[in-house]
Parts: C-alpha cells; sequence; structure tokens
C-alpha cells in the first residue's frame, strides 16, 4: 500500500539534525531535479525579499520564510514526520506511527509530496521550507508540471502491484497523475459532509475538515495495519474501522477509483 499525501502549509522551523543531504532522501532518482529546484529557490532567495515574497505567496511578515528558503543547505534537519504540522498531520500521528509496531509499514507506505523535493519519506530528514507546489519557480515554471514529467516512471515503478491510496490535494495531485494499472489499483480520497434536513440527507464537500478527515483515515490504514489490495478492499475495511466509506468506479479509462469519506453532522 501506498499512501500519497500532501504537506503542510505549517512546518517545525528548527531541527537539530544534520545539514541537508540529498543522498538521505527516499527515492534517490529524484535527486537531480531536486538539486535543479534547490538552485533555482535559492537564487530567488538570495535576491530582492519583495520578489521572493511575490513568487512565493507569502505576506511582508512572513520574511522569515525566505531566509530559511535562502539557508535551506545549511540548515538543521528534522524527519519529514516531525517538519509537516497542521490538521492533517495532527490527526495522522506519524511520529507515534513511527515508534510502534506499524513503523515499518508507515515508512514503506507514506509518500509526502513537495514543491522542493517531488516527494519524500516519512523518515527522510529535511531542512524547515516554504515552497508551494502551486508556484510558479523561475526559471523552472509551474512546479506541478516540472515534477509530473520527473515522477511519472519514478513512481509508477514504486506502485507496482501495490493499491494507492490519494489523500492530496489538487494542487499536489497535479505533480503525478495514476494511470494505466496503476490507476486500476488507485482511490482517490473525497470527503463529504452529511447533513439531514426534513429528513432529507444532503452531501457537500468539504475543504478544511478534509484534512483532518484524511489525516484520522490515514492513521487507521497504518496503526491497524490493513492489508487491502484494491480499492474494494479498501472501502471494506475503513467500513469496519468505522470510517464510512463508498467507493465509485472510475469515471473514464485510465482513470482512478474515487473513495467517498462520509462525515455525518
Amino acid at each position: 500500500m501506498l499512501i500519497l499525501l500532501p504537506p503542510s502549509e505549517g512546518k517545525a522551523t528548527a531541527g537539530d539534525g544534520a545539514p541537508l543531504d540529498l543522498a538521505a532522501l527516499s527515492l534517490p532518482e529524484m535527486n537531480e531535479a531536486r538539486e535543479t529546484a534547490l538552485e533555482a529557490l535559492e537564487a530567488l532567495c538570495s535576491g530582492p525579499e519583495e520578489t521572493a515574497r511575490q513568487v512565493l505567496r507569502i505576506s511582508a511578515a512572513q520574511n522569515e520564510a525566505v531566509r530559511r528558503d535562502r539557508e535551506v543547505r545549511t540548515a538543521a534537519t528534522l524527519r519529514a514526520a516531525d517538519l509537516y504540522t497542521g490538521m492533517l498531520y495532527g490527526n495522522l500521528r506519524l511520529p507515534e506511527l513511527l515508534s510502534g509496531g506499524s513503523a515499518e509499514l508507515t515508512r514503506r507506505s507514506v509518500l509526502i509530496f513537495s514543491g522542493l523535493w517531488g516527494a519524500v519519506g516519512a523518515t527522510d530528514p529535511l531542512p524547515p521550507y516554504r515552497l508551494s507546489m502551486g508556484v510558479r519557480l523561475p526559471p523552472i515554471g509551474a512546479l506541478g508540471t516540472f515534477w509530473r514529467s520527473r515522477l511519472a516512471e519514478v513512481l509508477t515503478k514504486s506502485a507496482d502491484g501495490q493499491l494507492v491510496v490519494d489523500c492530496r490535494s489538487s494542487t499536489y495531485a497535479a505533480a503525478f497523475k495514476p494511470s494505466g494499472g496503476t490507476a486500476e489499483r488507485t482511490a482517490t480520497v473525497r470527503v463529504l459532509r452529511e447533513t439531514v434536513s426534513g429528513g432529507v440527507a444532503k452531501r457537500t464537500v468539504v475543504s478544511h475538515m478534509a484534512k483532518a478527515t484524511r489525516g484520522a483515515l490515514a492513521h487507521a490504514l497504518l496503526a491497524n495495519r490493513v492489508d487491502a489490495g484494491t480499492p474494494a478492499e479498501l472501502a471494506e475495511a475503513l467500513n469496519d474501522l468505522g470510517h464510512p466509506a463508498e467507493l465509485t468506479g472510475p469515471p473514464g479509462r485510465n482513470r482512478p477509483f474515487v473513495l467517498d469519506v462520509v462525515v455525518r453532522a
């Protein structure tokens, strides 16, 4: 099983590990592309701060983020599991999973997408940084497009024969679109909020609540060491774990299944 996650906008601001070593990251085939993105980010943040803020889409109050990006090679690192914070990661509780009986499964299963690194594992040592996949980074351009051409072959190979649970937001889904046999084994998680008014149930797609739900769902799969091989088996397992889930067939050829997780108000 592979669980695909977005990063979080909120991140820890300091680590205590050795400085960045690209050779220590998962998917070493990506290191040339990571170096390209890193050089572009350093060049941007070594210039006028106002320009860097505009490109990175941050406010004047976040100048510290520009400094961190400028010093990303020399800053102390920490595990990705400890770097990413926020609603999804608060519910996912990666440090807890990595210290218990699900540690090896978590190391093998979790891939976190990143505008700077492409995709990384839960234990990869990373410095604090700020770079969304939605940014157009000079001279690279749109990062989703940059990474899509570089991740497709690597991640298709990594996902060979495995169920893929896609918990990414649309911004990060742009960097890898499962196709062919991989798509047939992929379930894209969508979170729906169900309310009842006048005896009639109504469902709406939610965003903020979706982060917490996806985190809790991924935690349940890993903590219970779920061994599902197909989207249908995944839906059955989630229902057994108390997460109401409904599977919809692919909307077209070479498209993933949609797994609706229902949160009832």
